[in-house]
């Protein structure tokens, strides 16, 4: 079954931010999870909020345009499989805490501290940016053999008819050996 999830609300993608993934069961219990995003050659320093679906199947957006959420029915940071990272771009009031996630580059470390209190370090591989009618969300959620990291956020040109960016960008990441 395929949901349609939208990564962000009014204030950072504007409406209908529609991106496809395959439905998860909840979290299960005792997955460590991920509590602090770094990502130094962007400034980000983030808490993590907990994002869930709502009734119509969309991503809860996190409810702070300055803090990124994980979407807790994929994996865990460091688990295998891509796990997912959400945030606005901007909000009314200015940047947001994914203002400059296009400007990651292949090879940029991104840290993710867990409520173990363990890092795990990732390697960005590539950023990718797509046109929302045509999101890959079989590239983006797909099964990996390894421990993954999908950053997201909106981007592109904004479409004040629709309040809506017309792109998402992609940060793809792998786990560091």
């Amino acid at each position: 079954m395929i949901l349609a999830l939208v990564l962000a609300g009014t204030a950072g993608c504007g409406t209908s931010s529609h991106v496809a993934a395959p439905a998860r069961a909840p979290v299960r219990p005792g997955v460590v999870e991920p509590a602090v995003l770094r990502i130094p050659s962007l400034g980000v320093d983030t808490r993590l909020e907990r994002l869930g679906l709502d009734k119509t199947g969309a991503l809860k957006p996190p409810g702070d345009p300055q803090e990124a959420g994980w979407f807790a029915a994929g994996p865990a940071p460091g688990e295998i499989g891509p796990a997912v990272i959400a945030g606005h771009v901007d909000s009314k009031h200015g940047p947001a805490v994914f203002y400059r996630l296009a400007q990651l580059r292949a090879g940029d470390r991104i840290f993710v501290e867990r409520s173990d209190r363990t890092t795990v370090v990732f390697r960005v591989r590539s950023v990718q940016t797509y046109p929302k009618a045509a999101f890959p969300t079989a590239e983006v959620y797909g099964p990996t053999p390894e421990a993954a990291l999908r950053l997201i956020t909106c981007g592109g040109r904004f479409d004040r008819s629709r309040q809506s960016y017309e792109d998402n960008v992609v940060a793809y990441a792998a786990v560091e050996a």
